[in-house]
């Protein structure tokens, strides 16, 4: 599988956020998404993702644009934003369940034991995620991750609202993640030795570089 974006031009407003934006990412690779805040970092993972529309050019999933395929896209794709996406009134395990299945996955009660048991929720499975913390919460979603399979991850500041120990398990994941044939584009404004390892970067006024290569 290869995502291809091909002179992406993207307008907010009266403000053009970036324009004959092109690269490509292929499996076991990540990519570092770089640029100040209101550079359109997020509006450029929402593009990825079809929630949001580009003004000009194509993104395209082994070749076929995003907006023409059926559900195989969406099930190849775990987009993780600003916000949990977690339902307040439904216990962890609960939200769990119902995000995988809108992916269309099934795991096991043991498989979402074992992903709450890694990201360091063991017993909260029947805590309504009300009563957790922020960088519980945050754990809530993570999790998702290690029950995904999904290929391409697309994760907006991911690090937020998370401990050491949590910051430290969550590039353990993503790592596994690429080393096992998958693909991530993330942005972050931490410093974390993920980031600083031989990755692809993209400055959205600059051309994608590899490190080691630049």
């Amino acid at each position: 599988m290869i995502l291809e974006v091909k002179n992406l031009q993207c307008i907010r407003g009266d403000r053009e956020l970036f324009t004959d934006l092109s690269f490509q990412l292929e499996a076991n690779q990540l990519m570092i998404l770089e640029g100040q805040n209101g550079s359109g970092k997020t509006t450029l993972l929402r593009s990825l993702c079809g929630l949001y529309l580009q003004d000009e050019g194509d993104i395209l999933w082994d070749g076929v644009p995003i907006q023409k395929q059926d559900e195989n896209y969406h099930r190849d794709l775990l987009y993780l934003g600003h916000l949990n996406g977690i339902k307040a009134d439904l216990t962890v395990i609960e939200n769990l369940r119902i995000n995988a299945a809108l992916a269309g996955n099934t795991p096991s009660l043991d498989v979402l034991m074992g992903a709450l048991d890694t990201i360091g929720l063991y017993a909260f499975e029947d805590f309504p995620t009300s009563q957790l913390s922020q960088g519980q919460k945050r754990r809530v979603a993570l999790a998702r991750l290690l029950i995904s399979k999904a290929k391409l991850w697309i994760l907006d500041e991911p690090f937020v609202a998370l401990d050491v120990a949590a910051v430290e398990l969550l590039q353990t994941i993503i790592a596994n993640h690429v080393d096992n044939g998958g693909m991530v584009v993330l942005t972050t404004h931490q410093e974390v030795p993920l980031t600083s390892g031989k990755i692809k970067r993209l400055s959205l006024n600059e051309k994608p570089l590899d490190d080691g290569e630049c």
